[in-house]
């Protein structure tokens, strides 16, 4: 999802008002055995800059958390409650007195879906959903929300029949008796047509007839586009002809002035790699960034150019408990720690998912843990891990609040960040989680916190430090990075060294007392003067040093045996860098 991941989402806007255009949406499933906490699941949604979401229910503990923070946010009756809801008015009125009016307006609430594919899912209940639709307008209307919040309900694109050529398809007549008086409720509404639109199904389906690269939206020849021999229309990608057949499945049916939202829309990043080859984080990348570039873009569909087809992507987090094939547990743009699945590639202006792990994320206390698994992950950083945890004596900066989360935090992020943020750094036996909120306070930074003046570089978050201007701050990163190097760590200021075994993959921090430290030998090399900071080097087992605006030593530098003089081995591995 580089989700800065995958990365970067939106301006928000919506088709059916002329003030808004188009925008992406993400979908937040809860089919996880490990499910993130509401307030964790909103702070990656602001962190990403995700403006809007769908919600498969109405958790009031998941709208507390998206209270005050200007998400749009759809919320479901789901399938379950189909029944009740189309059965009674004054069902229908409860359920929007709880699930709605009760979180207006700190909740930006924009939509409520009423059901899932349920002329698919669950067509013995089909009968019930325009009743459902009608009953839950009705409450909204009685608490003067109908102006503000729409109605309707998403479709399977396999309701469409005939889909291609798209001026040929038509809605399953087996459903028009839902089907039109459904579309005569939105169109009396102002409401739109959710649709679910998933090329990589159809690609899957078509037994080798719709190329990849169709579905992937990959640029292809113009001997290789589609074309609509009705229309002349032509179409370089499977979403804009299946968002055009229920364009004109509607006007078949007299309809024409009824929006399309695409309610969910994806591609896996993993499955069986025999029997679901497609199913790669390649794949997955270039569907979505191609497809959050041609909505963003506006460019619309062949028959309606221009006009904004919003789309909500499938899905926040991989969800592990979904039955079925592999693939159906992996669609999400993150795992359960907020970390990205795969980098989307964008370009244009707008601020979109972000693409990678460049975001500051820390590691914490997950929420509700036991206290004892925390203390005990505690004493381990604290001990064996090795962490530096002297910022939590009494009278030291992150002393308080006294408690073992509070703590735990603390050396679990320490222990996270020295590690270099890798893969199962974050884990404590199931009581840590990564964040993208920063857990700094008062005077109590945690690894990874930049500050008000911060800038990102290679998941490092950089303070310029008062001895340096922002201008060779950043004349050093640039040449620190086409150097091939990697910036290990930083904390408040330029004023951090780290040493890592390259192989055993440990890493101690030493703080230098002030820049003025930081010298230069006879042939221009770093050096450091004062040698009573620098214990680390007396430890064989860093081989590998990394310093501020530094780079890692040459292989064919050779180490003093002993390490008796600290200085003569930092004057020999850390070339010039940045001269000031």
């Amino acid at each position: 999802m580089a989700l800065p991941l995958l990365l970067l989402l939106l301006l928000a806007v919506s088709v059916v008002s002329a003030d808004e255009g188009p925008y992406i949406g993400v979908n937040v499933g809860t089919a996880l055995s490990d499910m993130p906490s509401p307030t964790q699941v909103a702070a990656l949604l602001k962190t990403q800059k995700i403006d809007h979401v769908r919600l498969y229910d109405a958790d009031p503990a998941m709208l507390a958390a998206l209270a005050n923070t200007g998400i749009r946010v759809t919320v479901s009756v789901p399938n379950e409650q189909l029944l009740a809801v189309g059965q009674s008015n004054a069902t229908a009125a409860n359920w929007v007195a709880r699930n709605v009016v009760a979180h207006v307006p700190a909740v930006n609430i924009t939509a409520i879906a009423v059901g899932s594919e349920v002329l698919t899912a669950l067509p013995n209940a089909a009968t019930l959903l325009v009743p459902a639709l009608r009953y839950i307008h009705s409450a909204l209307v009685a608490a003067n929300l109908d102006g503000l919040i729409k109605v309707s309900t998403p479709h399977a694109s396999s309701v469409i029949l005939d889909s291609f050529p798209p001026s040929q398809a038509f809605f399953n007549r087996t459903f028009e008796p839902v089907i039109v008086p459904m579309l005569k409720f939105l169109q009396s509404t102002g409401s739109y047509l959710m649709l679910n639109v998933y090329p990589y199904y159809d690609y899957l389906q078509s037994n080798g007839i719709i190329p990849l690269d169709y579905a992937l939206f990959r640029p292809l020849p113009p001997n290789k586009e589609a074309v609509d021999a009705n229309t002349l229309l032509h179409y370089t990608n499977v979403f804009d002809a299946v968002v055009d057949a229920a364009y004109f499945a509607m006007a078949y049916l007299n309809v024409t002035n009824v929006p399309v939202v695409v309610l969910e829309s994806g591609w896996p990043h993993k499955g069986d790699p025999t029997t679901e080859p497609d199913a790669t984080a390649d794949n997955a990348a270039t569907y979505n960034s191609n497809l959050i570039r041609h909505v963003l873009n506006n460019t619309g569909t062949p028959k309606h150019p221009g006009v904004p087809v919003p789309t909500y992507i499938y899905e926040l987090y991989d969800e592990d408990l979904r039955p079925g094939v592999t693939s159906e547990k992996f669609w999400g743009l993150f795992d359960v720690n907020g970390v990205p699945a795969y980098t989307l590639h964008l370009t244009g202006s707008g601020t979109l998912l972000a693409n990678d792990t460049t975001n500051q994320t820390f590691c914490v206390a997950r929420e509700g843990a036991d206290t004892k698994m925390l203390q005990a992950g505690l004493d381990w950083a604290c001990g064996p891990g090795k962490v530096d945890c002297s910022a939590l004596m009494q009278g030291k900066p992150c002393y308080d609040p006294d408690t073992v989360e509070s703590h735990a935090s603390y050396a679990f992020n320490e222990y996270y960040h020295g590690m270099g943020m890798a893969s199962g750094t974050c884990y404590f036996s199931g009581v840590a989680a990564i964040t993208t909120t920063d857990p700094s306070h008062d005077s109590c930074l945690f690894s990874g916190s930049g500050g008000k003046n911060s800038t990102v570089l290679n998941g490092t978050s950089l303070a310029p430090s008062s001895n340096s201007t922002s201008a060779e701050s950043s004349a050093a990163h640039s040449f620190y990075h086409n150097k091939g190097g990697r910036l290990l760590e930083a904390g408040k200021g330029f004023d951090l060294v780290l040493f890592c075994g390259s192989h055993s993959k440990l890493c101690e921090r030493v703080f230098i007392p002030s820049l003025s430290d930081l010298g230069r030998d006879s042939n221009g090399r770093l050096s450091i003067d004062n040698h009573s900071s620098l214990p680390a080097l007396r430890r064989p087992m860093y081989d590998h040093l990394g310093v501020l605006w530094g780079l890692p030593p040459r292989r064919s530098t050779p180490r003093p045996a002993p390490f008796a003089d600290p200085s003569v081995w930092v004057r020999a591995a850390v070339p010039p860098v940045a001269r000031r």
